[in-house]
């Protein structure tokens, strides 16, 4: 007899003709995994909201929107440049007399002056701390009573610092995002004027407090503006993921942090709650529950998620995705010459672009389905997103004051997550709401052309600068 074990029975053709049917159920779904996996693998700032950072040193070569003009990179000709440039009146001059000639030997002295050669150093003097001692005179009246000097306004302490301190302390720490110890460090080591940690945070406090009135007249300008950019991002704070909101226009910014991301934070920041002129968004849910407002959605959004949808396409293969992104570019263009020409955008030369994008969005609907994969049902969606609310895409291309992307508000927000980056997460929502004051104000500044550092100056007089508001 043999050892050997029993032969294992052989599967009928019924059971053979369920595993494979088995396999294949395994393999579409393997395949399907795989394709959404090698999607998310592929995605960058470029094809998707991820933002620029995360690139790494993979990072795509930048596609713009803009047409290419011809010229060369950098500075054009006629541009006036930043090169120093010798001044009139010189705070010193330093006369340098020749030796002896160079050629025969003898001495120069008394010889005339044959040219003078200007040559100017521009540098920083040394820098210290410059202290005012007021003095308060009290004298005695023949009656008996003592009358003392009143300190002016401001001088409320033996030893403090003044405005321009605190302005320094809390530029260095709102407007270059360093931490308070480093801010401290950078005033000792740069002025002579050792604060602590700690006083930099009560300067940075007192400085957003007396923001309130402004942040007040900020708010009411931005919900009676006719268009305003609204975006939010991360931001961790206390150890714990918050959401900083903005609202905008080319005039001023009102940023805020709250502990959600939805609606919830963005009626904190009390710019959309009755708001009825147009809000331009990302497409994200929440702010199409303001029913008041009209919408404007981001087209460089949407451009970056057709962008994903060509990428996956076989190379040289027509796709729908590319020429709704190419309509949409195109489109985008002809409302950027109408209004570099001041002129209005002649319905006629919209017509064709608007037809090509209305049939690519429906031959992807046609080519996709919302009961597919994930990342099939995603691509369905979005073609369905264009031709549901095209007029909502399309509404820049009719008044020339709405912008066609949400940019601006990415702009007003990048700084945030550049403080992020710098010196890390912020300990308290306190603090990261002190910090959004006070950026709010800078960035306001900013667009009116008024600098950092002296509209901080004003704001530690206790007298900020205020937008007009008619």
């Amino acid at each position: 007899m043999s050892d050997d074990p029993p032969a294992p029975p052989v599967p009928s053709y019924d059971e053979l003709a369920a595993l494979v049917v088995s396999l294949q159920a395994d393999l579409a779904r393997a395949l399907a995994r795989i394709a959404e996996l090698e999607a998310q693998v592929a995605k960058t700032s470029r094809n998707s909201a991820k933002p620029p950072s995360s690139d790494g040193l993979a990072k795509p070569a930048p596609k713009s929107l803009r047409k290419k003009t011809g010229r060369r990179q950098g500075g054009q000709a006629g541009h006036p440049g930043s090169t120093l440039c010798l001044v009139d009146e010189p705070d010193v001059r330093l006369r340098h007399e020749p030796g002896p000639c160079s050629g025969c030997g003898v001495s120069l002295a008394g010889r005339p002056v044959a040219r003078v050669e200007r040559r100017q150093v521009f540098d920083l003097p040394e820098m210290r701390a410059h202290v005012t001692e007021h003095q308060l005179v009290e004298r005695a009246c023949g009656c008996g009573t003592r009358t003392k000097a009143a300190a002016p306004d401001g001088v409320n302490a033996p030893v403090q610092y003044g405005p321009r301190v605190t302005a320094a302390a809390v530029y260095l720490y709102a407007g270059q995002f360093l931490s308070t110890d480093r801010t401290a460090t950078a005033l000792a080591e740069l002025v002579g004027i050792p604060p602590s940690a700690g006083t930099v945070a009560a300067m940075t406090a007192r400085a957003a407090t007396d923001l309130d009135g402004f942040l007040t007249a900020v708010r009411d300008l931005l919900a009676g503006a006719e268009v305003v950019g609204a975006d939010e991002t991360g931001l961790r704070v206390a150890g714990k993921l918050h959401w900083v909101h903005c609202a905008r226009t080319g005039k001023y910014t009102l940023i805020d942090c709250h502990p959600q991301r939805g609606t919830a934070g963005i009626d904190a920041l009390g710019v959309l709650t009755g708001f009825t002129g147009v809000v331009v968004h990302d497409a994200w849910a929440p702010y199409d529950t303001y029913t008041t407002a009209t919408h404007q959605l981001c087209v460089a959004h949407v451009l970056r998620e057709l962008q994903a949808v060509s990428d996956a396409a076989p190379a040289g293969a027509w796709c729908w995705a590319t020429q709704a992104a190419d309509a949409l570019v195109a489109l985008h263009r002809l409302t950027v010459d109408a209004a570099t020409t001041g002129t209005a955008v002649d319905p006629k030369t919209l017509a064709p672009h608007t037809r090509l994008l209305r049939h690519a969005a429906h031959i992807g609907i046609t080519q996709t389905s919302p009961r597919g994969t994930k990342l099939m049902a995603a691509r369905h969606a979005l073609a369905c997103r264009l031709v549901d609310r095209e007029a909502d895409y399309l509404r820049f291309t009719g008044d020339l004051r709405i912008p066609a992307d949400n940019n601006g508000s990415e702009r007003d927000i990048r700084m945030i997550k550049l403080r992020q980056k710098v010196s890390g997460c912020l300990r308290t929502l306190t603090g990261a709401r002190q910090f959004c004051a006070i950026r709010s104000y800078l960035s306001t500044a900013t667009k009116h052309g008024i600098g950092l550092f002296p509209a901080l100056v004003h704001l530690a007089e206790g007298h900020p600068w205020m937008p007009a508001t008619s």
